[in-house]
Order: structure tokens, then C-alpha cells, then sequence
């Protein structure tokens, strides 16, 4: 279809923010996969959804949201163990340094122990660069909720890693 992007080129720009998006989000890999997968194959067969899009990526990052908390509440009766192994699942690539790997890890348990609305903002936040307005469209939420879960959940993770942070120091 004239105007719409090819498929092929929204993946290659944007599915590695959308999967760390997700995985943060969803806090297991499997889950994560087959939202990414089902998020191009309904972009592929619905190639107008894109028509007038003027953000791609925040759009992109809307549907992938959107389609992790619908997963999560057809989930919601779910065991909840799975939280429990959410702290060993690490959204960032292994580090060299000793150091930098330590405080990955525990970086990555204190994300798992955000509740996820505050999980999702802090991602969007530090890893996508996204103002607390453009979150707050994406979410579909005011902008002063977007901001204060950011600092909710920036505080739990400063709390939480600022005694890994003066042992290394």
C-alpha cells in the first residue's frame, strides 16, 4: 500500500526497543517473543493502521503496551511465582567489567520488584528518552501520573541500589 512502510524496515527500526519494552514489561522472554511476533503480523496483514502516523515509535510502543496488558489481565488468575523469577531475567546485555555486571544484575532485580505501571515508565523514561507527555499519550494516562510514577519508581530503585552503589564506589 503507497505510504505505509514497509514491514520489513519497522522491524529492523524498531523491534529491538519495542522487544526491551516488552520484556520489561512482561518479565519473561517467551511472552515477550510472541507479543513482538503477533504486534508484525497484525501490522503486516493491517498495513493501513500506519496511515497518518506521524510517531512511529511512540505508536509502535502504544500497540506493543497495549497488547502486554491485555496479556497480562487474561493472565491475571495466573500463578504468581512467576514474579519470583522475574529479578533473573536481565533486559541488558552481559558487561566485562566485574563491577558493571554486578550492578546490571541488581539493577535488573530492582526493576522486577517495580510494580509494572511503574516498571513500564521508568523504561520509557531512561531507555526510550520519552517526556513524561509523550509517555502519558502513550499510556493513555495524565502527564502529573506518568511523572510520579517515574519518581516512585526512580526512588524504589535508588533505595534499592544505593548500597551496591557505595560498596562499589
Amino acid at each position: 500500500m503507497p505510504g505505509c512502510p514497509p514491514i520489513e524496515r519497522l522491524y529492523d527500526e524498531h523491534a529491538g526497543a519495542l522487544y526491551a519494552l516488552l520484556l520489561n514489561f512482561t518479565r519473561d522472554e517467551a511472552d515477550t517473543r510472541d507479543l513482538l511476533q503477533d504486534l508484525f503480523v497484525k501490522l503486516a496483514r493491517e498495513p493501513g493502521r500506519l496511515t497518518g502516523v506521524r510517531e512511529e515509535r511512540a505508536f509502535l510502543l502504544r500497540l506493543a503496551h497495549n497488547a502486554a496488558v491485555d496479556l497480562m489481565r487474561r493472565r491475571s488468575s495466573r500463578d504468581r511465582t512467576r514474579e519470583g523469577f522475574a529479578a533473573e531475567i536481565s533486559p541488558f546485555a552481559p558487561a566485562d567489567d566485574p563491577d558493571e555486571a554486578t550492578f546490571r544484575r541488581e539493577l535488573a532485580a530492582a526493576l522486577g520488584e517495580l510494580p509494572a505501571e511503574q516498571r513500564v515508565v521508568v523504561h520509557l523514561k531512561l531507555w526510550e528518552g520519552l517526556t513524561f507527555e509523550e509517555i502519558a499519550a502513550l499510556l493513555e494516562l495524565p502527564p502529573n501520573t506518568a511523572a510520579s510514577r517515574y519518581r516512585r519508581g526512580v526512588d524504589k530503585l535508588r533505595g534499592r541500589l544505593r548500597p551496591l552503589y557505595d560498596e562499589i564506589k
